[in-house]
């Protein structure tokens, strides 16, 4: 969704709305009364009845930014309230930000799903809100995608379970779950015009399941259709998807809503599924509506089945029975913090320990160096409709302060200056002898660098923005820039650049006649790049850069990466027994609305590597949705901890797992390329030249599935993650062995505990299907368990495999098939390491 912000109080009178909320204690709202569908229905039929289809038209479309639908009197329905969502109850003031959907995935711990989903629906009780808009179960494709912290990962399965878990908790507090974005909407790259080119097979295997899943087995109330194409046809005017698949094929009962702003068509929207639009009725209004029904190509039938959805939910979750904002709830809610707690612990992995450098031990350890820009303030979300004003967030360096004992001091250091208060014209110049500050900036009209450029000028530092004849034009506009950098010290330089956000943005810079930076599509978050200099020589430099939007302004800085740092910051850590580096994206580099980069923000690696260089014992805590590139500096540091973006209680988190009083155990819920260029998807992230088309050519071989069967190896892969403590399977067996293909399975094994600490492990199953008929993925995750151990204990898990799970979906008849003959099940932590192994047959 866009951002949104429907609440504009004073300080002063939220301070009040707080201390009202939390000392009272009225219980007005009340557990809706489970009713049976026919009854439901029959309730749903007179109410139906009451309304003129003037009345019905108003109740398709929103009514306010947060407002679903407006209140009817006559049939008892109260205007329905919903908030964005999914890390907290954003929209209507502060509240407790819970980890980032991708961290929560990393617990792999469905009950702890269900736990923040209550404490989610809980909380929006509290502030009178109807319908919560998560969870965002859109698949991580790849690293890039600005929305992937929001999401569950790379593997429909593990993303489904955690988000049918969810559902559940948030729906039993009597609030609506609405999962999204429905569907394909895997980037954040040019999101409103992408139309995504996904076959049939793969959209079946990969990007419905998890839809699927939410409204099977979670039962969700409302579905929320995405802004892009899919297969040439928008999400909310796609037949297949919302008539076909959703709600004929899964039978889904619930509201289907567009994205704020994703209807185009009222009519084709209408027909094609869509029941409410959202904010507002621009499209799908009585002006549209009625002339469309009087003319037959809307039957008054089509809005009856949206009207009787909306007032299904209504009946059904109670809203036309009890008050929904619950003043015995208060809005700080201690409950909440320790649920935020928990899905802050979960969800961090501990990736690298070289040297068991953790956990620390504070006998030994009596000074702890916190350095980097995500130390202080608290990071608890990144930005877009996901971004959560905390109420109290708990920053790393607040919460490693408090953690540690009065012999242990804790250091602080930002580490690397503000951005803008380095972004300067850089040591540029015409002549190789430096005697003619500048650039040369030519401009072309055709896009595309070729005759006479169309403007020439000389300027005194990259700063462009582009003239208004061809911003007003639409056209694509090239621009180069060439001259010459002349180091002022010899090591590292740090060239940087930034554009507006435009989707349609690509640059290349060489330096010295060689590609150094190269990028399309992040949309405007500053990009860097590093390379070694001598002080004193000219380098020759070019930069080109091209854009189709109307908004076009790009800027380019140099200078030694060395002035990027604070003048403390190696100090501090040379002081100290260990640094802690924290690093990673916030609400302004990590957003809805366009992708992020695969590096970490400017500086941030060359922070890193200078921390490490004065002090051996660097741990580095990262804080982004996803993977980052790790190449030239993981290989410096002995520690690594994903954080994730951890929620109002990230702090107190982090310093427990530091000092060893929780034990890590999250476990990736994506594969980690150390390069961008590694991962399946490289090649086909982006659209095709000159259209709007994204195709999804890597099919169905999406993160593990690709690497398994590649000499191509992550860093780190699916499923991986360590422990202070360590852990054995043991004891495979499969009954039966020989089955039919509708004839449940069941993996049973043990899992013990071999160390000297209580930990968490998962067990991760794997089936492989050797015998079928089409191209399978040589192994797909069909089962797991989080469990924790005592040292020296020992646990059988029994896990189901039932036909779904040995199933592809056949393109030729259109349905589920499995293909007899011999399968595999592999069993391990990740998806390379699966230790155990046994065969069955499938008759």
């Amino acid at each position: 969704m866009s951002i949104y912000e429907s609440l504009n109080r004073s300080s002063s009178a939220l301070a009040v709305y707080l201390v009202a909320w939390s000392v009272l204690s009225i219980p007005i709202c009340v557990s809706a009364q489970q009713r049976p569908a026919e009854e439901i229905d029959r309730k749903v039929e007179v109410m139906l009845g009451k309304l003129t289809l003037a009345d019905k038209i108003e109740l398709i479309h929103g009514v306010d930014d947060m407002i679903l639908t407006p209140a009817v009197p006559k049939i008892g329905l109260p205007a329905l309230k919903t908030s964005d969502g999914p890390m907290g109850v954003r929209s209507w003031g502060p509240t407790t930000a819970y980890a980032a959907g991708i961290g929560l995935a990393a617990s792999w711990d469905t009950a702890l799903a269900q736990r923040v989903g209550s404490s989610l629906g809980r909380d929006a009780r509290a502030r009178g809100v109807n319908f919560l808009l998560g969870p965002g179960v859109n698949i991580y494709r790849a690293p890039m995608n600005g929305r992937n912290f929001e999401y569950f990962g790379e593997d429909p399965y593990l993303a489904g379970q955690i988000a049918a878990h969810y559902i559940l908790g948030v729906q039993s507090q009597n609030v609506v779950a609405t999962v999204k974005h429905y569907d394909a909407n895997n980037s954040e790259y040019d999101r409103n015009n992408i139309n995504s080119i996904v076959d049939e097979r793969t959209l079946r295997e990969i990007y419905l399941p998890v839809f699927e899943t939410a409204v099977k087995e979670g039962h969700v109330g409302a579905v929320m259709d995405s802004y892009n194409l899919i297969n040439g046809e928008h999400a909310t005017q796609n037949q297949y998807l919302n008539n076909d698949v959703l709600k004929n094929d899964w039978g889904f009962r619930g509201i289907l809503m567009s994205d704020w702003g994703a209807t185009y068509d009222g009519v084709l929207a209408a027909n094609a599924g869509l029941d409410v639009e959202m904010p507002s009725g621009k499209f799908m209004n009585a002006k549209t509506l009625l002339p469309a029904i009087q003319d037959g190509k809307v039957s008054a039938a089509t809005i009856d089945d949206k009207v009787r959805r909306i007032l299904r939910i209504a009946v059904e979750f109670g809203f036309i029975d009890h008050e929904q904002h619950d003043l015995s709830i208060p809005l700080y809610n201690p409950q909440s913090e320790s649920v935020a707690l928990e899905s802050s612990l979960e969800g961090m992995v501990l990736l690298k320990n070289q040297g068991h450098l953790l956990p620390l031990d504070l006998h030994r350890v009596h000074t702890i160096a916190v350095i980097g820009p995500n130390a202080y303030p608290a990071q608890p979300t990144a930005g877009g409709s996901a971004n959560v004003t905390a109420i109290s967030p708990v920053s790393f360096l607040t919460g490693l302060s408090k953690a540690v004992d009065s012999n242990t001091k804790v250091l602080w250091s930002p580490g690397l200056k503000d951005l803008s208060s380095i972004f300067k014209g850089g040591g540029f110049s015409l002549d190789a002898e430096g005697h003619e500050p500048g650039l040369r900036q030519e401009e072309f009209d055709n896009g595309n660098y070729s005759g006479q450029p169309d403007r020439v000028k000389v300027v005194s530092d990259l700063d462009f923005v582009g003239p208004d004849e061809v911003r007003a034009s639409g056209r694509t506009l090239a621009v180069r820039w060439t001259g010459f950098y002349t180091p002022a010290t010899s090591g590292p330089q740090l060239f940087i650049t930034k554009t507006v956000r435009g989707d349609g943005d690509t640059y290349q810079l060489y330096v010295d006649g060689k590609l150094l930076m190269k990028e399309k599509g992040s949309g405007g978050e500053p990009q860097s790049a590093e390379i070694d200099l001598a002080a004193g020589k000219a380098i020759p430099i070019r930069f080109e850069y091209t854009s189709q939007v109307k908004v076009i302004r790009v800027e380019m800085t140099a200078f030694p990466a060395e002035e990027a740092l604070t003048p403390e910051a190696k100090i501090v850590a040379a002081l100290a027994d260990v640094a802690v580096v924290a690093v990673g994206f916030d609400p302004s580099t990590e957003t809805e609305g366009h992708d992020r980069t695969f590096h970490l923000p400017p500086g941030q690696e060359f922070l890193i590597k200078a921390i490490a260089s004065a002090n051996p014992r660097t741990v580095v805590v990262l804080t982004t949705g996803g993977s980052v590139a790790t190449d030239g500096w993981l290989e410096r540091v002995p520690v690594l901890l994903h954080t994730w973006y951890a929620g109002s209680q990230g702090g107190t988190a982090l310093a427990q797992v530091l000092l060893g009083r929780a034990n890590p155990g999250g476990k990736l819920p994506m594969s980690w390329w150390s390069r961008e260029e590694d991962d399946p998807t490289f090649n086909s992230y982006y659209l095709a030249a000159g259209t709007e088309d994204l195709k999804y050519s890597e099919g169905v071989i999406v993160g593990y599935r690709a690497y398994v069967i590649d000499v191509n190896k992550p860093e780190f892969p699916f499923g991986f993650g360590l422990s202070y403590t360590t852990f054995s399977f043991r004891n495979l067996s499969i009954s039966p062995v020989s089955a039919k293909a509708d004839e449940p399975i069941t993996v049973s094994f043990e899992v013990a505990n071999t160390g000297h600490l209580t930990g968490a492990e998962v067990a991760q199953v794997y089936v492989s299907d050797p015998s079928a008929t089409v191209p399978r993925p040589e192994r797909e995750l069909k089962g797991f368990e989080r469990v924790v151990l005592k040292p020296g204990e020992t646990r059988r898990v029994n896990i189901r495999l039932d036909r779904r799970s040995l199933s592809f979906w056949d393109v030729v008849s259109h349905g589920w098939k499995v293909d007899p003959g011999k399968f595999v099940v592999r069993l391990g932590d990740s998806a390379e390491n699966t230790p155990l192994n046994q065969e069955f047959t499938v008759r």
